[in-house]
């Protein structure tokens, strides 16, 4: 199902001032809402999320953070709107979820990879290997980063969302998904592609934020051999990743793009 024209953004009223003087006009939000998490009727974590591809983000977030195994394991998603927000009731019998008899676990900002985590030792885990794929010539990387700003329609009128792509070893760009949060818009991705089957050997993440340490994580956890990023990497991004055997690219820039980890897998 298409979404509506509009829908991720809401028009407010505002007062732009310059130097010929000041005016009334009518501005594109980017909207954002609490997102609870249930897993079997039992919450987890509220995030804080645009309210689109909600099923991708149940699928994503639940691989990413190793909730499940694999997107077999759920059955079913049910998103439901509320006064508050959403609630998203993912049914996935299997799932790990913490039973220490609380009802909610951590809350989640717009930005947060944190969430469902209260000890050092779960926060930290060192992701999975991931699996030998091709080799991607550069001139990929460079074709999908000039074309992204084009699947980007939240963000063109809004200025405040991020991105998150999927892209095929010619650097097509295949599937997007946009969300106020870096994260968000990253799971709702590996979501989408979790859900489709698709191969993750093949191609590449580009996201249109900075990559740190939990999308290096994420990535990894689904079998993602590259993840490129317009802006930098964390240091604890780039530690993990020559770990785990990802390839990271940071700076990818028109004619330029800076590998932190695992070279082997760019040519040209």
């Amino acid at each position: 199902m298409a979404p509506e024209p509009h829908a991720g953004r809401g028009r407010r009223t505002v007062t732009i001032h310059a130097e010929a003087g000041g005016h009334r006009a009518e501005d594109w939000l980017a909207e954002e809402a609490p997102v609870e998490l249930r897993y079997n009727g039992r919450s987890f974590a509220v995030m804080m999320a645009t309210p689109l591809d909600l099923e991708d983000f149940a699928w994503g977030f639940s691989l990413s953070e190793g909730r499940i195994g694999r997107a077999a394991d759920i059955r079913a998603v049910d998103v439901q709107p509320r006064l508050e927000g959403f609630v998203v009731d993912i049914d996935a019998p299997s799932a790990t979820v913490p039973e220490d008899g609380s009802d909610r676990l951590l809350p989640g900002r717009s930005g947060c990879g944190l969430c469902g985590s209260r000890q050092l030792e779960e926060v930290l885990q060192a992701p999975p290997m991931v699996p030998e794929g091709p080799v991607l010539d550069t001139a990929a990387l460079q074709r999908a980063s000039a074309e992204l700003e084009r699947f980007q329609p939240i963000n063109a009128t809004t200025g405040a969302m991020h991105a998150a792509a999927w892209a095929s070893a010619d650097g097509t760009i295949l599937q997007v998904r946009e969300d106020v949060g870096r994260h968000n818009a990253l799971d709702k991705l590996l979501g989408a592609l979790a859900r489709e089957g698709a191969d993750l050997r093949g191609g590449f993440v580009l996201v249109s934020s900075r990559a740190s340490y939990e999308m290096v994580t994420k990535a990894a956890r689904l079998g993602v051999g590259l993840l490129a990023a317009v802006s930098a990497p964390t240091a604890l991004a780039v530690d993990l990743a020559r770990g785990c055997g990802l390839t990271l690219v940071g700076f990818v820039r028109p004619g330029r793009q800076v590998v932190y980890s695992h070279p082997q897998r760019l040519g040209g």
